[in-house]
């Protein structure tokens, strides 16, 4: 049977956020991103799975430029990406990224870590940055750890608090590059328990990940690659219950199965 041809009524065009089109990427020999179209609405949340290698974390670091591209072209808001300088900066205020390792300045405060882009950056008064930041680590559960550094928190409230630092900066959009895998089991739920939420709030996201739980009750949408192609997307429902490709039924079965 032919491959059914990807549903792209999700997103209405006039409430487009972030737009790839055409976008490849090369490392040396190796084609990461080959010609990939997504269009991500505005308020959507989009989870992108797949096997290892497949070009998931690329993907996800050209929305803000941490990877530049081959060629194609990559909008935010209906404007392209810059390429360096201020520009860039601003751009990267206005996608908010949380990584697998957190990221937080070791020698800065938790509260320190979450006013200091809001000053440097969006030119906040510092009182109003720290207010911001007070309520925002309240938000995601940590605001009793406000006075204490990076390393005297676990890798679950690191991972809050940079949670928090990017949602200080206002983001239209908060990319997620496999938040939870560097964390023990244990405290990968309080984690995706913070995301749920700013999922239920509205917030635009982009989320690699391998939590396969969150991806179904969380994403308006299920992007699956391979081999630095996008192979399928659909709702959690249809993609985790009727997956159409065959790369999509193979990779399910190994890890739904265990």
């Amino acid at each position: 049977m032919s491959e059914v041809s990807v549903t792209k009524d999700v997103a209405p065009a006039a409430d487009a956020l972030v737009v790839l089109s055409k976008v490849n990427k090369h490392f040396g020999a190796l084609h990461v991103l080959q010609d990939i179209d997504l269009t991500i609405a505005r308020g959507e949340v989009v989870v992108v799975i797949g096997p290892s290698g497949s070009g998931k974390s690329t993907l996800c670091r050209t929305i803000n430029r941490l990877e530049t591209t081959d060629s194609g072209s990559i909008t935010i808001d209906g404007k392209p990406l810059p390429q360096e300088g201020r520009e860039l900066a601003r751009l990267r205020a206005d996608v908010g990224m949380v990584f697998q390792s957190f990221n937080l300045f070791a020698h800065k405060t938790v509260l320190e870590n979450v006013v200091l882009g809001q000053v440097k950056v969006r030119r906040k008064d510092r009182k109003e940055a720290e207010a911001t930041a007070r309520a925002l680590l309240d938000r995601v559960g940590v605001g009793a750890q406000a006075d204490k550094y990076p390393a005297q928190l676990s890798g679950g409230q690191q991972q809050r608090v940079a949670i928090a630092r990017a949602l200080a900066m206002d983001p239209k959009v908060m990319l997620f590059d496999e938040p939870t895998s560097a964390l023990d089991p244990e405290m990968i739920n309080e984690v995706l328990e913070v995301m749920q939420q700013l999922a239920r709030d509205g917030m635009t996201m982009v989320v690699v990940t391998h939590e396969m739980g969150f991806a179904r009750s969380a994403a308006n949408r299920v992007v699956f690659m391979a081999d630095g192609r996008i192979v399928e997307e659909a709702q959690p429902d249809q993609f985790f219950n009727n997956p159409r490709s065959d790369r999509a039924k193979d990779f399910l079965s190994k890890i739904l199965h265990h």
